[in-house]
């Protein structure tokens, strides 16, 4: 499957997951071990709020390619008929968009610059 293949809706549930993923393998590797402080804190870096604010961050310092902003786009843009009760939608779509990259690295193969993303939220994470 290619990232061409599906919905912008689709890459970014996907890339939900990879995110989770990581901050979750982030957390236990910092010596987190109770599920419900994986759980808290976790919350504070997978929230849609939270995911805004890494790709606000992440953009203003030109770190994404131009079709990586593409994928952005499409994921943004994605009409998914609902949004979460706590969130503001502009900020969901934002996180929406930036799950949407997440999710076209991955399927695309593009670990590298999951990495990279990696390394440089890690600099302005509070753990």
């Amino acid at each position: 499957m290619k990232s061409n293949e599906v919905s912008g809706g689709t890459l970014a549930y996907l890339g939900d997951a990879v995110w989770s993923l990581l901050i979750r393998e982030y957390l236990i590797e910092k010596g987190y071990a109770r599920p419900d402080d994986l759980q808290k804190i976790s919350v504070k870096y997978v929230s849609a709020k939270a995911q805004a604010e890494i790709f606000t961050r992440l953009l203003e310092k030109s770190f994404f390619k131009e079709d990586e902003i593409d994928i952005y786009k499409r994921g943004r843009n994605y009409k998914s008929g609902s949004v979460p009760k706590n969130t503001d939608v502009q900020i969901y779509r934002v996180a929406t968009g930036f799950e949407a990259i997440l999710g076209y690295w991955h399927l695309e193969g593009k670990e590298e610059r999951l990495g990279q993303l990696w390394e440089k939220v890690k600099t302005f994470m509070e753990v």
